[in-house]
């Protein structure tokens, strides 16, 4: 059976919505789920998960561009976007993968190049079991919904790297 076909752009989230502002990721993929159910983000795939893992290489097979995005302790606020690129974890497991392992695995599995990816790190500051998210990261994540809006349906896909390279600075 052929797989089904998959939109150009694929946003990947993730985190621990019961560990405060862990769940930035997951709070922003809430965000966007509403904006497509809207129809506003045609060409456009959601995904979120608890942790990366190696099989989320797959997630990237017919992709055009890949927005990956986390909460983080160390971002300046509201938050950070750059590019990136393949990189092997230390680790010695396969879960709680980096952006850039994930991008790794899918370069072994394919002999090819992986899509253009770039991380959006979502600056977070409370990350205790059982907290709700912050107030200040809570404004942070209301920036990043803007930004990834912006990218998403205003930035043509060539101009990714140009329009990540001015938010960086």
């Amino acid at each position: 059976m052929p797989a089904a076909p998959v939109n150009p752009v694929l946003v990947f989230t993730w985190g621990n919505a019961s560990r405060g502002d862990d769940g930035l990721g997951p709070a922003l993929f809430e965000l966007l789920e509403a904006k497509q159910l809207a129809g506003a983000l045609p060409g456009v795939d959601l995904l979120t998960d608890y942790q990366l893992q190696v099989e989320h290489a797959l997630d990237l097979q017919g992709r055009s561009r890949v927005l990956f995005i986390d909460a983080s302790m160390s971002a300046r606020a509201p938050y950070e976007l750059h590019s990136l690129q393949p990189e092997r974890d230390a680790g010695y497991t396969t879960h709680a993968m980096s952006p850039g392992a994930v991008l790794a695995v899918f370069e072994q599995i394919n002999q090819r190049v992986p899509p253009p990816a770039f991380m959006l790190s979502i600056r977070g500051y409370e990350f205790g079991l059982g907290k709700e998210l912050s107030s200040q990261a809570r404004t942070n994540l209301q920036d990043s919904y803007t930004l990834v809006c912006d990218l998403l349906t205003a930035v043509p896909a060539n101009d990714w790297d140009q329009y990540v390279a001015q938010a960086a600075s």
